[in-house]
C-alpha cells in the first residue's frame, strides 16, 4: 500500500477493505445471510482499526463496528484528527443475492453497498473516500467525480429500498421527481455524483459514519450536501446521531430545499 497523503490512504484503505469484502462474499456465499453479515462487519472493522492504527497512529477513529464505549470516548472530542469509518455501509445488501447467470449459472450479489473511511480534521472533513467494491470503484476526494450536467425537467431521487420516508414521497410529487430504491448510503450519494440518479434526501436516522466519506467526496465534486432544513452537516460530535440529509447536483438544491420547507410548515 502506497502512502502518499490522507486523500490516497482514504481511497486505498476503503478499495483494500472492499476487496477483502469480496473474498468473503465469495468464500462464504448467500445460504447464511447472518453470518455473512456479522463476519463482513467484523472483517472490515479489524482490518481498518488495524491500518489506521500502523499508518496514523496519533489520530482518533470513529467506527460503526466499535464498542459503544470506545464510541463514546470523550478523548475523541478533543482530537484534531479523527477517521470517520464505516467498514461495511449496506450490511443487508451485501449478503443479499442479485441475480443469477442463467439456470445453473454463478450467483451474484448486490451492488448497492459501500466502504467509508473519511478524515475529519479541526472541524471540517478534509479526505475522504467511498468504495463500491462490486462495482469496482472508489469515489474519493484526491479525485474527485465530474458532476453530470443537469436537464432541465423531471429528475431522478434516491431513497431506501424499504423504507422511502412518506415525506420524500409527497417531496417528490411536489418538486416533479421520481424515486429510485438503491441499497446503502453510500451507493445513493455515489449514484448522484455519477449520474444514476440527481438528489438523495434522507430523513429516516443516520449517523455520522453513514454519511462522512460520501458528503466529503459530494462536497469536493461541487455536490451541494447539507441536512435537509439547509444547516451545514457537523462530524465528530458527542452524539454521532445524524439523522437527515440532502446531497444533489447544485442546481436543484434550492427547489429541493424550498420544496422541504413547505411540506415541514
Amino acid at each position: 500500500m502506497t502512502i502518499r497523503d490522507d486523500h490516497a490512504l482514504a481511497a486505498d484503505l476503503a478499495t483494500e477493505a472492499g476487496e477483502r469484502l469480496l473474498r468473503v462474499r465469495e468464500r462464504m456465499g448467500f445460504d447464511d445471510s447472518r453470518a455473512l453479515k456479522a463476519e463482513g462487519d467484523r472483517s472490515s472493522h479489524v482490518f481498518l482499526m488495524e491500518a489506521l492504527g500502523r499508518l496514523r497512529p496519533s489520530d482518533s477513529i470513529l467506527s460503526e463496528e466499535a464498542t459503544r464505549e470506545e464510541r463514546l470516548d470523550p478523548r475523541r472530542l478533543s482530537a484534531d484528527r479523527v477517521w470517520i469509518v464505516d467498514p461495511l455501509d449496506g450490511t443487508r445488501e451485501f449478503s443479499e443475492r442479485a441475480e443469477q447467470d442463467g439456470p445453473g449459472g454463478a450467483v451474484r450479489g448486490r451492488s448497492d453497498w459501500a466502504v467509508h473511511v473519511a478524515l475529519w480534521e479541526r472541524g471540517r472533513l478534509a479526505a475522504g473516500a467511498v468504495a463500491l467494491p462490486a462495482q469496482g470503484r472508489t469515489l474519493t476526494t484526491g479525485e474527485p467525480p465530474k458532476l453530470p450536467a443537469f436537464e432541465k425537467g423531471r429528475f431522478r431521487i434516491a431513497v431506501s429500498r424499504s423504507r422511502p420516508p412518506e415525506f420524500v414521497q409527497k417531496l417528490a410529487y411536489l418538486v416533479g421527481a421520481d424515486l429510485v430504491p438503491i441499497g446503502s448510503a453510500g451507493a445513493k450519494i455515489a449514484a448522484v455524483l455519477t449520474g444514476d440518479v440527481e438528489a438523495y434526501v434522507h430523513a429516516g436516522g443516520q449517523y455520522e459514519w453513514d454519511s462522512a466519506a460520501p458528503a466529503a467526496v459530494a462536497l469536493a465534486a461541487g455536490a451541494h450536501a447539507s441536512r435537509i432544513d439547509g444547516s451545514e452537516l457537523t462530524y465528530n460530535q458527542a452524539d454521532p446521531s445524524l439523522p437527515d440529509i440532502l446531497v444533489s447536483l447544485p442546481e436543484l438544491a434550492t427547489s429541493l430545499l424550498a420544496g422541504i420547507r413547505d411540506l415541514h410548515r
